[in-house]
C-alpha cells in the first residue's frame, strides 16, 4: 500500500472533523444572525417622545440622519444607515410626514421610510375672517405653502372650476377636521375640500335653501354675518330669521359686521357715522341684499342656523346694555329706538368711542 494512501479510519476521522467544524461554523452563523436579528428588531430609540420627520420634494438623506440622532434619539445611527444601505432606501427617499414612535425597531424603521407610510395631518381650522390668514393656515401645514395656496384662491380660472369666483371661494370651506397627506399638492387640496363642501350639502340641506329661498352661497354669506352678528350661539336662529325676515321686505340688511368688514377691521368698539359712509359692496347700510361674499367662514353651526331660522317677526336688533353679548330684539322701529339708546347710553357711560 501506498505512503499516501488514506485508511478507512482516517476517512471516517477525517469526516467527523469536517462535519464537526461545519457545524460549529452554522452555530456560530446562527448565534451571530440571531444577534443581528435580535438587535435591528430592538427599539432603536433613546427618547419616550414621539417625533416627526418632515422629508420634501429635496428629499436631503443627510437631514433625515441628522433628524434621526439628533432630535429622535437614535442609539445607533450607524446601524441604521447600514441597514438602510442593505435595504436600499438611500436611493428610495419618498416625501411625507413620518411619525417617529419610540418604540419602532430599527427594521420597522427603515421599512416605513422606505415604503412611504407617513402619517396625515390632522388639518383644523375656524374662526377665519380673511382669505390670506385661510391661506396662511393651511399653507404652514402642508408642503405646498400659503403663496401658492393663496394664488389659487385669487385664481378666477381656479374658482370658477371649482364652482365658485374670487370672492365667493371662501364659502367652500367648512370648518372641521380633516386628515390629509402632508404631500398633498395645492390642486388636491382643494379637490378634498370641494368634496367635502358637496357631501355636506346634501339634498335635504338643499331643499331647506330652497324653501327660504336661497343658494347654498347666499346660506353661507348670511351665516358669516349672523356669527360675527353675535358671539352666543343660542341667538344664531333668531338672528338668521331677523334677516331673512329683512331680506323677504326688500328692506336693507343694515348689518353692523359688515361695515367691519369693509373697514378691514374687526376691532372697531363703536359703529360710527363714518363707517356708514364707506363705499364698498360690503357695506349693508347702502347696498340692497346680501353682500358679494363671506365675511368669514361660516361654521357648520352658523349654516345649520340659517337652514332652521327661527319664524318670527323680528326686524330690528341690538346689543344689550349689559354688555352680555347678547341682544334685544324689536318688531317695531320705536321698540329698537329704545333699546338702542339704552345701549348708546351704556357706551358713553363706560366711555366707549
Amino acid at each position: 500500500m501506498e505512503e499516501n494512501e488514506i485508511k478507512p479510519k482516517n476517512k471516517k476521522a477525517l469526516k467527523i472533523i469536517i462535519f464537526a467544524s461545519f457545524a460549529v461554523f452554522i452555530l456560530i452563523a446562527a448565534f451571530a444572525g440571531g444577534i443581528l436579528f435580535t438587535t435591528i428588531t430592538s427599539p432603536a430609540f433613546n427618547s419616550k417622545k414621539i417625533s416627526y420627520i418632515f422629508i420634501d420634494e429635496e428629499k436631503d438623506y443627510d437631514a433625515v440622519l441628522n433628524h434621526l440622532n439628533s432630535v429622535a434619539g437614535i442609539k445607533n445611527i450607524k446601524l441604521f444607515e447600514q441597514l438602510a444601505a442593505y435595504m436600499k432606501y438611500p436611493q428610495n427617499i419618498k416625501t411625507g410626514k413620518y411619525e417617529i414612535n419610540p418604540k419602532l425597531s430599527y427594521l420597522e424603521l427603515a421599512r416605513m421610510l422606505r415604503n412611504g407610510n407617513q402619517v396625515p395631518i390632522k388639518f383644523t381650522f375656524n374662526n377665519i375672517r380673511f382669505k390670506k390668514d385661510f391661506a396662511e393656515k393651511a399653507g404652514n401645514q402642508f408642503l405646498f405653502g400659503q403663496e401658492v395656496l393663496f394664488e389659487k384662491l385669487n385664481s378666477q380660472e381656479v374658482c370658477q372650476s371649482l364652482g365658485f369666483d374670487t370672492t365667493t371661494i371662501m364659502t367652500m370651506f367648512l370648518p372641521n377636521t380633516y386628515e390629509i397627506y402632508w404631500t398633498v399638492s395645492v390642486t388636491q387640496f382643494l379637490e378634498r375640500m370641494k368634496k367635502e363642501h358637496d357631501r355636506f350639502w346634501n339634498e335635504q340641506r338643499l331643499k331647506k335653501a330652497r324653501e327660504i329661498p336661497l343658494s347654498p352661497v347666499e346660506v353661507s354669506i348670511l351665516a358669516s354675518i349672523v356669527e360675527e352678528e353675535t358671539a352666543d350661539q343660542s341667538e344664531f336662529s333668531v338672528v338668521a330669521g331677523l334677516y331673512i325676515n329683512r331680506l323677504r321686505k326688500g328692506m336693507l340688511l343694515q348689518a353692523d359686521p359688515t361695515l367691519k368688514f369693509a373697514a378691514g377691521n374687526f376691532e372697531l368698539k363703536r359703529i360710527l357715522y363714518v363707517h356708514f359712509e364707506i363705499d364698498s359692496p360690503y357695506n349693508t347700510y347702502k347696498n340692497q341684499g346680501l353682500p358679494p361674499g363671506p365675511i368669514r367662514i361660516p361654521s357648520i353651526s352658523g349654516i345649520e342656523a340659517v337652514l332652521n331660522y327661527s319664524h318670527h317677526n323680528y326686524l330690528f336688533m341690538v346689543a344689550k346694555e349689559d354688555f352680555s353679548g347678547k341682544h334685544n330684539f324689536a318688531v317695531t322701529l320705536s321698540e329698537h329706538n329704545r333699546n338702542a339708546k339704552r345701549y348708546h347710553g351704556a357706551l358713553d357711560r363706560n366711555g366707549v368711542r
